[in-house]
């Protein structure tokens, strides 16, 4: 999941976990990670990442309040699918 270039600058005026989510959602919007793909588990992402498991913890809660990602208790997280428009 990690390109070339850091994911997270501690000296921008943004919370870290905003970055990890903003990241993360653009791999979504980019189609990086498709509809039904499974995130890794936080602490793979938080050392991938090089952030606290606490940052990607709030990050995916920020992510499930976008409506980008669904999380099933003891199965992991996952990319959703996109609201059907009617």
């Amino acid at each position: 999941m990690s390109d070339q270039e850091p994911v997270v600058d501690p000296k921008r005026p943004v919370y870290v976990y905003v970055q990890v989510a903003d990241h993360i959602a653009g791999l979504i919007a980019a189609g990086k990670l498709k509809p039904g793909a499974r995130l890794e588990g936080e602490r793979e992402l938080a050392e991938q990442l090089g952030v606290a498991i606490g940052s990607v913890r709030r990050a995916i809660e920020e992510l499930r309040e976008r409506g980008l990602v669904v999380t099933l208790a003891a199965k992991g997280t996952y990319v959703a699918e996109p609201p059907v428009e009617g």
